[in-house]
């Protein structure tokens, strides 16, 4: 073959792989390098061939939908914007996967027109929200009432696009946000924990879901132990949405659980049951761990997401609630915390405490101890099995970077801790710090989701935020809220009263102390 009709060869061999690219291919036309565009998009490209498929197997709990046209010079200066909210939640470096999927739909291409007209796009872009089975088959229409398809109205800035998802999650990501796929090499950033307020939310409503999985609570004292804890989230979770669930679940005890025998499931005949609840708010992501994410799937996560739920416990009680905070975690472990060997380590750490605890600062330093103790302990196995994370091995907490002031000295085999700075350490640390993520990306959200509980605690018209069962549930479960559970005591005394009775040995154990505001001031 001559080398003209090679050259004419290849040209047709050219024109025939070209022609063979379906108009909705975009996307491979860019990986081949026939389109310029070196970035690679993060938004998942659909079309009207695969709409409904990526929606139907999608895990995501939300979903926003973009139309464009390539050929709109309004569509491609919005892109980098549209990008850079995507980033967060597309892709394997998503920083916060799971969450929301974003996607966009090409007008321009011919086979999409349909799709589109099902939309009523009458301009570029558009874009929408909705949970992703609800696009399966899905549309919209201007005046359509009900639907469960709603348009975004904010979106013109990444800025404005993410502060309006965060409106409808309740939750509080920013554009800055980023992995903490090696937390080590950064020990020493005091920021990092801010991450945490996440977590939190997760395995509290990780830890609900195992109760609920396992119907572990089976009895009496199990369901004691379970209300014990609820009145410890209500009044003390760092997160508002947590300690309003919490609240919710405490006030419908009775009913969900008589006798200690809760309705799981609806099949069973009930109208009301556990199941119906959710602990931090429905829409809290799984899966989704930031500051307790591991370098490998089993690693960290929730038992890391457990204990710093703990620590943040602890230092948010005031003096005179340390026993019932001590028991009350304790107790919690004993029952629903299904590793046995360390549900067992755990308990017989419990039963060493001979005297009970008086202060704040016993149950904070008591924990703080008692961790440590528990990564000596799993160091060792760890090590010797190579079962731990290479990237988080467990250490003694605080290391020096953090805190240098904890320690008075040190050698390999022993420390010497300065307890004082040690508990205002964990208490900025575990207190002020957690929730210092909430002051700067809420800016734009709703200040009512700004979570600092001691500002909470502080203000008794904030229990008006959840039911008046709730509010009560709420005060008696902390002492800051001493005056205020006399009100509720007097006003709603014909309220839930069998609620009352029934538990009131529990609040005994809190209300030792005094029963009143100026008691306890004379106490301290």
């Amino acid at each position: 073959m001559s080398l003209p009709h090679l050259f004419l060869f290849v040209g047709l061999l050219s024109l025939e792989a070209a022609a063979s690219v379906s108009p909705g291919s975009r996307s491979i036309l860019r990986d081949i390098g026939i389109n310029n565009s070196d970035q690679k998009d993060n938004a998942v490209e659909l079309n009207a061939t695969n709409f409904d498929s990526v929606f139907q197997d999608s895990s995501a709990k939300y979903a926003v939908l973009e139309f464009f046209a390539h050929w709109c010079p309004a569509c491609r200066n919005y892109k980098p914007h549209y990008e850079k909210v995507t980033k967060l939640f597309n892709g394997a470096d998503a920083v916060h996967p799971g969450v929301v999927l974003m996607t966009r739909v090409d007008c321009a291409l011919k086979m999409n027109v349909q799709l589109c007209d099902k939309f009523s796009i009458n301009h570029f872009p558009m874009l929408f929200w909705a949970p992703p089975k609800k696009f399966v088959d899905g549309s919209w229409k201007p005046k359509q009432e009900k639907s469960e398809i709603s348009i975004v109205d904010e979106w013109r800035t990444a800025d404005l696009l993410l502060s309006w998802i965060n409106k409808q999650i309740g939750s509080s990501y920013g554009l800055n946000d980023h992995k903490f796929g090696n937390l080590l090499p950064n020990i020493s950033d005091h920021e990092q924990i801010s991450q945490a307020i996440f977590d939190i939310e997760e395995a509290t409503e990780e830890a609900f879901g195992i109760i609920l999985s396992l119907k572990a609570i089976k009895s009496s004292e199990t369901g004691t132990s379970f209300i014990r804890f609820l009145q410890l989230l209500s009044a003390h979770h760092p997160s508002r949405r947590c300690r309003k669930g919490s609240a919710e679940i405490l006030v419908n005890f009775d009913d969900l659980c008589p006798s200690g025998e809760c309705s799981y499931d609806q099949e069973a005949g009930a109208i009301d049951t556990l199941r119906n609840y959710h602990i931090c708010g429905k829409d809290i992501p799984r899966g989704n761990y930031m500051f307790c994410r591991g370098s490998k799937n089993e690693t960290r996560g929730f038992s890391c997401g457990l204990w710093v739920l703990m620590h943040s416990l602890s230092v948010r009680i005031e003096d005179g609630e340390s026993q019932f905070a001590f028991t009350t975690i304790c107790d919690f472990i004993n029952n629903f915390f299904m590793c046995d060997d360390c549900r067992q380590h755990f308990h017989d750490m419990c039963l060493s405490v001979k005297t009970p605890l008086k202060k704040a600062r016993d149950i904070v330093l008591w924990l703080w101890s008692t961790h440590n103790k528990v990564n000596e302990r799993l160091k060792k196995d760890e090590e010797s099995l190579g079962t731990g994370d290479p990237k988080f091995p467990k250490m003694i907490w605080p290391p020096k970077q953090l805190c240098p002031s904890c320690y008075l000295s040190s050698t390999q085999k022993s420390i010497d801790w300065d307890h004082d700075e040690v508990y205002k350490f964990l208490k900025k640390y575990y207190g002020e710090k957690l929730v210092s993520i909430y002051k700067k990306n809420s800016v734009s959200a709703r200040k009512e989701e700004v979570v600092v509980a001691a500002e909470e605690m502080a203000v008794p018209t904030n229990a008006l935020v959840v039911p008046v069962g709730a509010a009560l549930a709420i005060a008696l479960a902390s002492c800051a809220f001493g005056a205020l559970a006399c009100y509720w005591r007097t006003q709603q005394k014909n309220r839930k009263s069998h609620y009352l009775k029934r538990y009131s040995s529990n609040y005994m154990v809190m209300n030792t102390f005094g029963n009143s505001e100026s008691e306890r001031e004379k106490e301290r």
